[in-house]
């Protein structure tokens, strides 16, 4: 894979660049003892917090920033208190104000990264990102969760790159290989990804989703055996992940083997009756039931039944609604016709 300058596009324009020049704006400067009062409310602040004072403490914060608007800490502090308080809009705001006064600042910048990211701005998130692993290009964290926020986005291939920058500054986290492999996953590159969970599994085997995603990679590749073999180990170690057991069902339905599709599907409903997917595979496996015997119209309402529940839960299944239309029940009966047309 051809790798890139840190922090570069393509083009190899600086791709923070637009985003620094909003922040940097002009401040008004402050008088000496101002500045001196300022420092003084810092210094009252800093204690307090260290108390876990929230309040009080952000009261002298906020007093500093109106004596010497240019104080970044200030703005920093506050930061970090909203951000303890829960009132991420004010975080981000204050964050904003300290990396706009010191954009040099890679503490400032990954908070505000961080919390651009857990509100869902993934856009603001990676341009935050971006300027941090300029500031500090071997930060683990931000590396990774860079990649998180490319992959959220859909830009696989930028996930890919920063998931390998973040492997290569520390090889030893299962975690990063986990996210590289359902990027690759993603991309269908079966065998990369498939290599990826292995190198998970190596550095801590005690990982049942994993493997559930590595069964998952073994079945688009319609490798059903090892995917069974990979689910059957997830299984044992964890014998309450719904995952594994939905994971199973479906491999175990594509080998046409129903009644353990079934059995395993009900055990993930057990563990988590919300599985859209369980619900799902169930009602294929009744419906497939009817259609040997239709005389047993249980077996059909049981199904329609699971689709609907399938559908309560996860509303956007083109295929399962297609199913319902397809195997609903239609009555000879002109006035039964016309109640079900109201």
């Amino acid at each position: 894979m051809r790798s890139r300058a840190l922090g570069t596009t393509r083009d190899g324009a600086r791709p923070c660049a637009a985003w620094l020049a909003t922040l940097l704006t002009a401040v008004a400067g402050c008088t000496p003892f101002a500045r001196l009062r300022a420092e003084h409310h810092t210094e009252r602040g800093e204690a307090l917090l260290q108390a876990d004072n929230l309040d009080a403490a952000l009261a002298e914060f906020q007093a500093a920033a109106e004596l010497d608007p240019q104080l970044a800490v200030a703005h920093s502090r506050m930061g970090l208190i909203y951000r303890r308080m829960g009132d991420y809009a004010q975080a981000i705001d204050s964050f904003v104000e300290a990396v706009r006064r010191n954009p040099l600042s890679f503490d400032d910048t990954l908070n505000l990264a961080q919390l651009y990211h857990f509100t869902q701005r993934v856009k603001e998130a990676i341009q935050a990102y971006l300027h941090a692993v300029e500031l500090r290009p071997n930060d683990f964290d931000a590396q990774l969760n860079l990649g998180t926020c490319f992959q959220q986005s859909g830009d696989l291939q930028q996930a890919v790159e920063r998931f390998e920058k973040a492997i290569a500054i520390d090889p030893n986290r299962p975690h990063a290989y986990v996210n590289l492999g359902v990027a690759l996953d993603a991309q269908e590159r079966y065998y990369d990804a498939i290599r990826a969970y292995k190198e998970a599994l190596e550095r801590d085997n005690r990982q049942p989703l994993v493997l559930v995603n590595l069964a998952h990679t073994y079945m688009n590749q319609d490798r059903l055996k090892m995917a069974r073999q990979s689910l059957e180990q997830a299984v044992r170690m964890d014998p309450q992940l719904a995952a594994a057991h939905e994971a199973m069902g479906y491999c175990l339905f594509r080998m046409r083997e129903f009644d353990e599709a079934e059995g395993s599907y009900k055990q993930a409903l057990a563990c988590d009756w919300r599985l859209p997917r369980a619900h799902a595979g169930l009602g294929s496996i009744y419906m497939l039931r009817y259609l040997e015997d239709k005389s047993a119209v249980e077996w059909r309402e049981r199904a329609l039944d699971h689709w609907h529940r399938s559908l309560e839960i996860s509303p956007d299944q083109p295929r399962i609604r297609k199913l319902l239309a397809q195997y609903k029940p239609r009555s000879d009966d002109p006035e039964e016709a016309l109640l079900q047309a109201r």
